[in-house]
């Protein structure tokens, strides 16, 4: 970015590398669909396999039967550096190569001291004794508690697949074999997924927005709140059809008027050259609360749109002019102490909004946060007082920022995929009602753990936690993706037993006693479709190479536990990999035959070896978000109680929480930019990351070169605090508070607001001194050792990492090694 100075040295920039305008389509090493010929065509020691990732697809050269290069099979407008490091994703140093288990657990399964989970020895067995000690594990709790005793992780962004879906053929094997307790919700969007359907009567952030069309054709202004696309959408769900940052470059080309509302000047502020408006960590809603206290002052609100689609706005509109409850007016001068936005640009941005066709992308990262619901719950009431929702290019969206929302929906087929359920489940899971009484919300894992029996409030009913005896989780990586690890680590403690299916030597793999070793998608056949709102394409997934050292699918594994427990013909049903296959994509060809659209056969599908390519129609490029309701609400209403858009909900009010009222409020955060104490003087904000996805792709040393400072995760801090505090670009710094320490490397930056630092989410946990130190330091840079493990409120017990204050200083003495990503040692049994 432009606003990063030089690091001297053996030091990368961190954000000017990440800067998009100046990356070359060169330095991908791309391999683009020409290179993608049939096998038979390429010599023999030497082919390029048709693959895809979350990261888009993927061409795969191998030579003698190891991945070489890697780039786009199809190439995108904007390089993603991510598409080229599929040779060290297959042959890395820091795979699980064998299945191992904690030597302490090993000489006395289930009964072991689980305090030294992450420091004790490892050992290597074989295959059938792994398999033994899980299923023995899994008999062992269920005999003695039931199906309550048995947790299911497998959170998290599972790999690419109709077929490999981790968590999914976790869930079907759990749901054979005596049931599991699961989880509510998502670390995404705890508080947004819970509140929205109260408000507009769904979820909204997991759904297909305005085309992209009607932005280009019809937005004066787009608003990017809390978002930064061009970060996240070089992923997706199932893979990136690439077409969402095709978009944003369109946008930026028509010389569109763009904002960023956000702590740090981001990738995407930096690509569309928008205007920043800097805004303290964790107060979006004091500054929608100004901006409707101008609107209204200025007599600019929508009261037509108030009346005719909405319920409850009069009680909101007394709220901010301090006529009601707490009797504080939420003008544009109160805003300004809280958010540090100056009080006449946020009276200009109302007057702007309310003269031209406005488009609000919410991102995530707001509802992140202490009392999260508020955010989105306003930013929607903000939209209806513009009262543009359901017009072409106005209102609001949330999913712009993820999984290409926006990108037209295809008209062709939907690829089939495995099930959780299948027909013949054990018992006819009576087991059900018991374990979904105690399903809890998934950010209060660690207080679940911690107290069993423990009654919670959750969206007007009450949660009880179960007693967990053991855990397996497939396909996530809770060590780096959960708050305060510290207290995460304690509850890690408590079960018997923890079983993980991994690739790589992750954060949560250490923390286990049953380590599985699991195959990368490249050494196994699939299918998967791209932008998962689009459904653009059909990418076949193309096993590479031959499963590396002892490693194996999780379908495989799953299937092996099976057969142990009894149920293997209803775990696979008499399929092989490829029968699986063949049938989900005959779901797409059936569908499309429907929709009019040609699709070849699977065999010749399959032996052309590149992707299938929907068309999008003309009425899929003119789709408005609401324009039905807008059109006629009494013939369209919402799913609320109202059929309207409810500012105030007499559902949540009746609720009685005393952290989440009846109608959109600003309630102080315990810890925020606004709080700060002399031992805490800064806030923390963690941005998604550019070079991995969430802690994916972490273990890559060709992608930490891009950004790492001195070995470490970067943070950014802004030169007045760095100044202060005698921080020089490119210096070890000690991150720290009361839940913990972490090192870091300084990029000290103008693009982060004064007062916050930016430590990007995803980076691996790397303890020294586990087991001896009360509060290890991360020697990489996790900022979860730093974040509050609190729910956003009793409606949603969603996350709330982006409040949290902390000190910084710089490191003095030589830094410890980081050690995360080199593999364990380890005896053979």
């Amino acid at each position: 970015m432009s606003h990063t100075k030089k690091i001297n040295g053996s030091r990368r920039q961190f954000l000017k590398t990440t800067s998009l305008g100046t990356v070359g389509m060169a330095a991908t090493g791309g391999i683009t669909t020409n290179l993608l010929a049939s096998s038979k065509a390429m010599a023999a020691e030497s082919s390029t396999v048709m693959s895809a990732a979350h990261w888009g697809p993927l061409g795969i050269v191998v030579e003698n039967g190891k991945v070489v290069k890697s780039g786009p099979a199809i190439e995108p407008t904007i390089a993603n550096e991510l598409q080229t490091v599929v040779a060290e994703q297959v042959h890395s140093d820091v795979r699980v190569k064998y299945p191992m288990v904690r030597k302490g657990y090993l000489e006395n399964p289930g009964k072991s001291d689980t305090s030294l989970r992450g420091h004790d020895e490892w050992v290597r067995v074989s295959w059938d004794k792994a398999l033994e000690l899980v299923h023995n594990g899994l008999k062992q709790v269920r005999d003695s508690q039931g199906p309550s005793g048995v947790f299911a992780g497998s959170y998290g962004w599972y790999s690419s697949g109709s077929l490999h879906a981790s968590r999914t053929l976790l869930h079907r094997f759990m749901n054979l074999t005596g049931g599991f307790v699961g989880t509510k919700g998502d670390y995404s969007t705890g508080a947004a997924q819970v509140i929205m359907p109260h408000v507009m009567g769904t979820i909204e952030v997991y759904e297909q927005q305005t085309s992209w069309e009607m932005i280009l054709e019809h937005s004066e202004i787009v608003v990017l709140w809390s978002a930064n696309p061009m970060t996240t959408l070089r992923n997706a769900w199932t893979s990136t059809d690439q077409q969402g940052t095709d978009y944003f470059k369109k946008l930026k080309e028509s010389g569109k008027r763009v904002i960023c509302i956000d702590p740090v000047r981001s990738e995407t502020c930096d690509y569309l050259g928008a205007e920043w408006i800097p805004v303290n960590t964790a107060t979006d809603v004091p500054l929608m609360l100004g901006i409707a206290h101008s609107l209204i002052t200025a007599g600019k609100h929508d009261q037509e749109f108030l009346k005719k689609y909405t319920v409850g706005y009069d009680k909101f509109e007394a709220y901010v002019l301090g006529k009601a409850e707490d009797g504080v007016v939420k003008d544009a001068a109160w805003a300004s102490q809280i958010c540090g936005v100056p009080a006449e640009t946020i009276k200009q941005l109302a007057l702007d909004f309310a003269a031209k066709r406005t488009m609000l992308m919410g991102g995530w990262g707001m509802q992140r946060q202490r009392h999260g619901e508020q955010t989105h719950w306003t930013l929607v009431t903000l939209a209806s007082m513009i009262g543009q929702i359901g017009l072409p290019g106005g209102g609001f969206g949330l999913s712009y920022h993820y999984a290409n929302g926006g990108v037209p929906t295809a008209t062709g087929g939907i690829v089939g995929a495995i099930s959780a359920n299948t027909s013949g489940e054990s018992g006819g899971q009576t087991w059900l009602d018991e374990t979904s009484k105690m399903s809890f919300p998934l950010a209060r894992i660690s207080d679940a753990l911690l107290n069993p029996g423990k009654v919670i409030q959750y969206n007007g009913t009450e949660v009880t936690y179960p007693d967990i005896k053991l855990i397996y989780w497939a396909g996530g990586n809770p060590f780096t993706h959960h708050q305060d690890t510290n207290t995460l680590i304690k509850a890690w403690q408590k079960p018997e037993t923890v079983v993980v299916n991994e690739i790589y030597w992750t954060p949560t793999a250490r923390m286990a006693d049953i380590v599985l070793p699991v195959t990368t998608s490249f050494e196994r056949n699939d299918l998967t479709m791209s932008g998962d709102y689009s459904m653009l394409n059909i990418f076949p997934m193309k096993k590479a190479v031959e499963p590396q050292f002892e490693a194996k699918s999780d379908y495989d594994i799953f299937a092996a536990l099976s057969k142990l427990a009894g149920v293997e013909d209803k775990f696979t049903e008499g399929k092989s990999e490829m029968d699986w296959l063949k049938g989900f994509y005959q779901s797409a060809y059936d569908a499309a035959r429907k929709n009019r659209v040609i699709m070849p056969r699977f065999e010749q599908f399959w032996e052309a070896n590149q992707p299938i390519t929907f068309k999008v129609g003309d009425k899929a490029k003119q789709w408005v978000r609401y324009a039905e309701f807008r059109a006629d609400p009494l013939l369209n209403p919402l799913g609320t109680p109202s059929g309207k858009i409810e500012i105030y909900s007499d559902t949540v009010a009746k609720m009685g929480y005393d952290d989440c009222k009846g109608h959109p409020s600003w309630m102080v955060p315990e810890e925020y930019a606004g709080n700060t104490t002399a031992e805490a003087p800064l806030a923390l904000v963690t941005p998604h990351p550019y070079y991995r996805l969430h802690s994916q792709l972490c273990f890559s040393s060709a992608l930490r070169e891009k950004y790492t400072v001195n070995g470490r995760e970067p943070v950014l801090i802004h030169p007045d605090d760095a100044q202060a505090r005698g921080i020089a670009n490119g210096d070890i710094v000690r991150l720290f508070n009361q839940r913990g320490q972490v090192l870091a490397g300084a990029v000290v930056s103008d693009g982060v607001i004064k007062g916050t630092v930016a430590l990007h989410e995803g980076a691996w946990y790397d303890p020294a001194e586990l087991g001896t130190a009360e509060k290890p330091l991360c020697k990489f840079g996790n900022p979860n050792v730093l974040t509050m493990d609190i729910g956003t409120s009793k409606l949603a017990q969603g996350n709330s990492p982006n409040t949290a204050i902390l000190q910084v200083e710089k490191y003095s003495g030589e830094a410890p090694a980081v050690s995360v990503f080199s593999e364990p040692k380890y005896t053979t049994a």
